[in-house]
């Protein structure tokens, strides 16, 4: 059972959401604007907070930057806005996870426990694993840290975990489905891009990109290889 902070404008769904989740367990505490999910934020210290970008006082981003400056409180997105641009943009300024409505209440609850086992440090990410060194990725899961041909690599604790177990199957084709459920601890459907953002974030800071890659290569409809090609 978790503490969860809903900041959500639109009155059908965010009474839905209270409803599906309650039901499940959590205690729910509802927001219809900015300004009072910032106040609940402070006043109620949620274990995760499901947060919409299209409030009526302020853009989400910017309640997700604020949230972020004070705390490290699990926050999903949850917002009709579906492009990969705007799911960069909100992960870049701090989110755990990005859900594009319409959502079924059995998929956001499985995303509040995955984020919540990450927070709690539980047994899913790397941290006992060997460091490894690979076509000139050095990647170390217990000192959280990572260097490209020696040069160190600021990574998201998400894109750490990602590059970790390519690099720990590297020269083999890693399915989606498996970076999902191993990676994220989250249940795999095939419109979910929350794999397709994050690698393509990856990309962008090894200095490669899917159309001229050198350590990660796309294998159309089965999924990625990390490797140096001859």
């Amino acid at each position: 059972m978790a503490k969860v902070l809903i900041v959500e404008d639109d009155g059908t769904i965010r009474t839905g959401v209270v409803r599906a989740l309650t039901g499940r367990g959590h205690v729910v505490v509802p927001a219809a604007t900015a300004m009072d999910g910032l106040k609940l934020a402070v006043a109620e210290a949620p274990d995760v907070v499901l947060l919409d970008l299209g409030l009526p006082d302020l853009d989400g981003r910017e309640v997700l930057r604020m949230l972020r400056a004070v705390s490290r409180v699990p926050i999903i997105v949850v917002t009709a806005r579906r492009t990969e641009g705007e799911m960069v943009r909100a992960l870049d300024a701090g989110a755990d996870d990005y859900v594009v409505k319409p959502y079924g209440a059995e998929q956001i609850d499985a995303r509040i426990r995955a984020v919540l086992r990450r927070a709690d440090g539980g047994s899913s990410g790397p941290e006992r694993d060997p460091a490894l060194d690979v076509d000139g990725v050095r990647i170390d899961p217990r000192a959280r840290t990572a260097t490209l041909d020696g040069v160190p690599l600021d990574l998201t604790p998400r894109e750490f975990d990602l590059l970790y177990h390519l690099v720990s199957r590297a020269g083999e084709v890693v399915g989606k489905r498996e970076l999902l459920t191993e990676v994220w601890q989250l249940p795999y459907t095939t419109a979910d891009k929350t794999v397709d953002v994050h690698l393509s974030w990856l990309r962008r800071k090894l200095g490669e990109t899917a159309q001229e890659p050198r350590r990660l290569h796309t294998v159309r409809r089965v999924g990625v290889k990390y490797g140096l090609q001859p």
